[in-house]
């Protein structure tokens, strides 16, 4: 039950990818892009890493597409400016396709059918082990990386000061 559950959820994912590749209007598109962030954010609990999960809902689906929202309304578009340089751009998407192609092919070849990994550790994914290897393990690292995003948080804000 819960394999058929994960492959829906991952034809939804591919579904609203495709739809967001395919949409005239950018609008739906960027609804599209939403719905396949949710979906991944769906295959990664179903897989019990609820931690990717969440921050893929927070970071992604919440801030970066209300970004891209906010981009999109603050844009304007206008059908006129659309088609200056359409062949080039479909030239692009097709042979972007084609890399990918590529791509998943190489990534077929390499997977031998049949062969499921027997022995998987439930409690891999889980926020509290997380925490321990980030806070036991990890410790000194975490805190050059939180030293780091607070150097660049001042920097930002004596940037964005206009006067000193």
């Amino acid at each position: 039950m819960e394999q058929l559950l994960f492959f829906f959820v991952a034809f939804c994912a591919v579904a609203s990818a495709v739809y967001f590749v395919f949409a005239r209007n950018p609008l739906y598109a960027i609804l599209g892009l939403i719905a396949t962030m949710f979906s991944i954010s769906a295959m990664y609990i179903l897989l019990n890493a609820q931690f990717l999960g969440i921050v893929q809902i927070i970071v992604y689906t919440g801030a970066i597409m209300v970004l891209f929202l906010y981009i999109l309304m603050m844009l304007n578009l206008k059908k006129e400016n659309e088609g200056k340089k359409q062949n080039l751009m479909k030239f692009i998407g097709v042979f972007s396709a084609g890399l990918l192609l590529v791509g998943i092919l190489g990534a077929f070849r390499g997977i031998k059918l049949g062969t499921v990994a027997g022995n998987i550790d439930g409690s891999v994914g889980l926020t509290k082990n997380l925490g321990r290897l980030l806070f036991n393990e990890y410790v000194l690292p975490f805190e050059l990386a939180s030293l780091l995003i607070l150097a660049g948080i001042v920097g930002a804000v004596l940037i964005g000061k206009k006067d000193l």
